[in-house]
């Protein structure tokens, strides 16, 4: 299994597409895929053999549910199996290898997006589109501000606006501790560009999908007035994938 995740974990949505498109994937091997109590947590076996991350560790998670939603990923894979229709194990493996051993460095990035958060910066016009950004945005900026005792600004155009640094402080308390969330939250925040967002997600303000709409209220708003790419699409149903195993991750430890 190290060499079929190995160049996956780092790779864009774009390299992923391209990459699942092309021939050269393993095929499946095992009759079927199942998750067993370890001293590691939730294991998935494969026929009863242990999976392992590209470290070479226990593919485990800390509960039954997501151990049971592993082996699921592994079992939905037909002829072959393709790492970028598998972002669960993509993301527990990131955990396992990445953030267990060093959560500060993960902590510290979510940390940065608060000064430059997504909702902080708001359209001055169409009016159509300042409604809709009100409409998904004030609600979460509200949520932090009495939830977490972060009042943040906001302001129309790009030009840095500098946050209080007591609303960055109550903000950089609610980053958690625990890896599993900590790599899950870090997932919401670079696929969002909004650790708000990915905070309201985590605290349960947020469903997955409220928090993918909150998040590509502009994008929307480009397609509705330009139409659709294909490949944007394609690359925006992978990032959602991504996404939803994250939130599964929050809603599960």
């Amino acid at each position: 299994m190290r060499d079929l995740f190995d160049s996956s974990q780092s790779e864009s949505p774009d390299q992923a597409i391209r990459r699942g498109a092309r021939p050269g994937l393993r095929r499946r091997f095992y009759a079927k895929a199942t998750s067993i109590a370890v001293a590691e947590g939730h294991a998935v076996r494969l026929d009863d053999k242990p999976v392992r991350t590209p470290a070479r560790r226990i593919l485990a998670a800390p509960t039954r549910e997501l151990g049971e939603a592993l082996a699921a990923e592994w079992d939905a894979q037909r002829e072959i199996v393709d790492p970028a229709k598998m972002p669960l194990t993509r993301l527990v493996n990131a955990i396992i290898d990445g953030v267990a051993d060093r959560p500060q460095p993960v902590a510290d990035e979510i940390a940065r997006y608060l000064a430059s958060d997504l909702l902080h910066y708001r359209a001055a016009a169409p009016a159509e589109l300042v409604e809709r950004q009100a409409q998904h945005w004030d609600p979460i900026v509200a949520w932090a501000a009495q939830a977490l005792g972060a009042a943040f600004k906001s302001t129309q155009g790009v030009m840095h606006v500098a946050q209080p640094e007591e609303a960055l402080r109550a903000a950089r308390a609610a980053i958690p501790d625990d890896p599993w969330r900590l790599g899950a939250l870090h997932v919401v925040t670079t696929l969002t560009g909004s650790a708000l967002i990915a905070l309201a997600l985590s605290r349960g303000f947020l469903s997955a999908e409220a928090a993918w709409q909150a998040a590509n209220v502009d994008e929307d708003w480009n397609m509705e007035q330009w139409g659709r790419d294909e490949l944007a699409m394609q690359r925006r149903e992978f990032r959602f994938a991504e996404l939803k195993a994250a939130a599964m991750v929050l809603q599960g430890v």
